[in-house]
């Protein structure tokens, strides 16, 4: 056996790939992207959602400061300062309380309008509308301490480590050389009035808060593209895959010839069983010949039964001469009637006339062999 196989070389990847275990080298189909999508596994970054989230809220504050101070000075001024302490009431207690709740209320509400509506806005352009229960339904494997373990020590964590690690870093750096650069503005708190200071403190809160969300925009833009990388990778499929996704979709290659095949001998049959109740059977002689029948009380024209090319006009003629129906040479006629009409359809106007010629001679012909 050696001797015959030797000089010929296998390659047992194509015998892996037909038993489904070959390397997932493929882009994932449309189908199985959807299927994922419907799963509820999609890509995003949460350190991007993190990000523009922090520069919203940054931004409104800083644009809402001075309306924030405003109203607090008025609310102390109204319900503070103008009062003394020595009229202080538990119904005022509970008045001012309710005060105190609807000024926060207002103030706070446009930064979390802000960053509610900023955490939709990313979310949506990340990954769409996505509604699935199936993240939420429990797994095994998410309490098996091994899966656990493996999860720990897996690149993902790995990756989301680094990343911690750069966003500590370069926060504290950027809150060292922000306070290292107004280092000289301190020791003049003393002479400051408080208005003054909250004033100096804001800005060089709001520069930080800036710098630092800018950072983490970049880090979150980088890591939108890893995200994207790393479900692009869980999706690949192997070569088997598509084909098994093809024929779950498409059905199975074989079986659907199989299903055409058997559809074309039973319109075959269908059509052969027509030749017998034919008029005239009109040939080549060999390579065409087509089959109409007219019945003058039911049809306006001559309706063509059947038609077939070389082997099948071979049996067309076969079958009506076998049932005496009579067969009529005409080469022009019949190659014009072959690719002019469709079995089903009545014969045009324009050629009644040379069809009714041959129904003539067959009629005639019929007579005299009676």
């Amino acid at each position: 056996m050696d001797q015959y196989l030797k000089g010929y070389f296998f390659n047992l990847q194509l015998f892996a790939e037909d038993q489904g275990t070959g390397e997932r080298t493929e882009s994932a189909t449309p189908k199985k992207r959807e299927e994922a999508r419907k799963r509820g596994q999609v890509f995003k970054s949460s350190d991007l959602n993190a990000a523009v989230i922090l520069a919203a809220g940054t931004l409104v504050t800083f644009a809402t400061l001075p309306h924030m101070v405003s109203t607090l000075r008025q609310f102390s001024a109204t319900y503070l300062l103008s009062r003394g302490w020595y009229d202080f009431t538990p119904e005022y207690a509970y008045f001012l309380l309710g005060e105190v709740m609807l000024v926060m209320a207002q103030l706070t509400m446009p930064i979390l309008g802000a960053t509610f509506a900023a955490a939709l806005l990313v979310s949506f352009v990340q990954v769409g509308f996505v509604f699935s229960a199936e993240p939420l339904a429990p797994k095994l494997d998410r309490i098996n301490p091994l899966s656990g373990f493996k999860r720990i020590f897996s690149k993902r964590a790995l990756v989301e480590l680094a990343k911690s690690i750069a966003k500590v870093v370069i926060t504290a750096w950027i809150v060292y050389a922000t306070l290292r650069g107004q280092f000289e503005v301190f020791p003049r708190f003393v002479d400051m009035d408080t208005l003054a200071i909250v004033k100096v403190l804001s800005q060089m809160i709001f520069e930080m808060a800036l710098k630092v969300g800018l950072v983490f925009v970049i880090i979150g833009v980088a890591d939108y593209f890893y995200q994207w990388y790393e479900y692009e990778q869980s999706l690949k499929m192997s070569k088997y895959d598509i084909k098994q996704e093809y024929k779950q979709s498409e059905g199975d290659p074989q079986l659907k010839a199989r299903q055409k095949q058997v559809q074309r001998e039973y319109a075959m049959r269908r059509m052969m069983a027509e030749v017998p109740k034919a008029d005239v059977v009109i040939t080549n002689p060999t390579h065409f010949a087509v089959v109409l029948k007219y019945e003058p009380e039911t049809m306006q024209a001559p309706l063509m039964t059947a038609k077939g090319q070389d082997f099948i006009a071979q049996k067309i003629r076969e079958i009506a001469r076998e049932h005496q129906v009579d067969v009529v040479e005409n080469p022009p006629l019949a190659r014009t009637l072959f690719y002019s009409v469709e079995i089903g359809a009545q014969v045009p106007e324009e050629l009644y006339q040379a069809v009714a010629e041959v129904l003539a001679f067959v009629y005639r012909h019929k007579r005299m062999a009676l």
